[in-house]
Order: C-alpha cells, then sequence, then structure tokens
C-alpha cells in the first residue's frame, strides 16, 4: 500500500471516531473455512523447519513442461531452498534477503532481491515468517476433493505477478499441494509428499556458494 493510500485510511479512521459515524460492519465469515484456515496456520506457525519431496509442473495453453522434481527444505525466518534431482543439480534458494536461481544446463546464477523476485516459488515465503491467510489473501473459496479441500484465494499485493493461488489441504491441516496461477494464466503446480517439520537442519545449507565455472548475474545492483 502507497503511503499516501494509508494517510487516507487512517484520516477517514480518525474522522469517524472523532464524529461518532458508526463503523462498517465485518464482513461474515465461513466457520467452516475458519477453522480449516486456522488449523493450517496452527501446523505450520509451530514449525521452525520443514522438508517435503516436490514435483512441480508448468502448464501453459495447451503445453505441459516436463515434470520436475527434488526436495524442498525450510528454515524460519526467512530461508528456502529447492534442490532438483530432475534435472539434476538445478538449485533455488533463499537466505533471506536474496533469491539464487542456479540452472546448470546454462551455468548460470540469476540473483534477486526477495521482495523483487517474480519467481513462482515465491508464493510458499510466506510460510517462513507468520502464517496468516485474511492478511496475505482474500476472495476465499472452499470446495471438496475426495477426503481433502481446496482452498482458492487471490493475492492481497496487485504487485505480484500472480494473479490466483489454490492449496489442496488434507484432514491433518497440511498443504498437500499448491497451484499457483500466473496473470498470463498460465499454472504452475506443485505437490508435496513425505512433510517433516522441525527436523534438524544444517544452517549452512542456506548460505548460497557459486558452483565451479558459473556466471553470476546479479539484478540486486
Amino acid at each position: 500500500m502507497k503511503l499516501s493510500h494509508a494517510v487516507v485510511l487512517v484520516s477517514l479512521a480518525i474522522a469517524s471516531l472523532a464524529f461518532g459515524r458508526p463503523s462498517a460492519p465485518k464482513p461474515q465469515r465461513d466457520p467452516r473455512l475458519d477453522s480449516v484456515l486456522h488449523a493450517v496456520e496452527k501446523r505450520y506457525n509451530s514449525a521452525h523447519t520443514l522438508t517435503a519431496k516436490f514435483t512441480e509442473s508448468y502448464i501453459s495453453g495447451d503445453k505441459v513442461r516436463q515434470t520436475e522434481s527434488g526436495t524442498l527444505t525450510l528454515r524460519k525466518p526467512g530461508r528456502m531452498r529447492w534442490d532438483y534431482s530432475s534435472p539434476a543439480g538445478k538449485m533455488f534458494l533463499s537466505d533471506g534477503k536474496r533469491f539464487y536461481l542456479y540452472t546448470p544446463t546454462t551455468q548460470r546464477v540469476e540473483v534477486t532481491a526477495a521482495t523483487d523476485t517474480e519467481d513462482m516459488h515465491a508464493p510458499l515465503a510466506f510460510l517462513l515468517g507468520k502464517l496468516n491467510f485474511y492478511k496475505e489473501f482474500s476472495g476465499f473459496e472452499l470446495r471438496g476433493e475426495g477426503p481433502d479441500l481446496w482452498i482458492d484465494v487471490d493475492p492481497n499485493s496487485p504487485a505480484l505477478p500472480y494473479s490466483k493461488v489454490g492449496f489442496l489441504v488434507t484432514p491433518d491441516s497440511r498443504i498437500k499441494r499448491l497451484r499457483v496461477t500466473e496473470d498470463d494464466l498460465s499454472v504452475l503446480d506443485f505437490t508435496f509428499d513425505n512433510e517433516v517439520l522441525n527436523a534438524r537442519l544444517d544452517p549452512g545449507q542456506f548460505i548460497f556458494k557459486l558452483p565451479a565455472g558459473a556466471a553470476l548475474e546479479d539484478n540486486t545492483r
């Protein structure tokens, strides 16, 4: 939110209190949705680390990119690492300040500030802080898929490079799938398995080390 917009909103709120205007009623929330969201928040907010196996596929029009897979590792605050087994050697890493994407086929490392990245791994970054669905998202829709539930949401920030996010949640409040719809309607779909919370992790694995022979493209300067 821009500073000028924030000032206007605060001024209106103060004026409403000063002149005794009735506040607008809060929108009613679905009790079932509330229960599911709070259970997911409780699960992930109580975790300091997370590891899981993942697969991802990219769909654009009628074209489906070859599925990629590997291991995801998260450590609060702000650290995230995707190690790919297919394609072997590919890596996406966040050290809390920057994102690094290493592509072994091109021997290239792209570096972006965490706040500027347009990489589609970024929607999971909210798990690295304190998860609050109502703060991060809006436009909630709840629908079933077997024993699981899809939660479809809109991001609250219009600056993000995606327009829709879907979470498939299991009965034990685990995020099983994450589906990200980009502005051009292409879709990046992640599936997660073998999730482990609060495992001991080596902090050193979140420190980026330039692979031998790789070229660094620093977009933070």
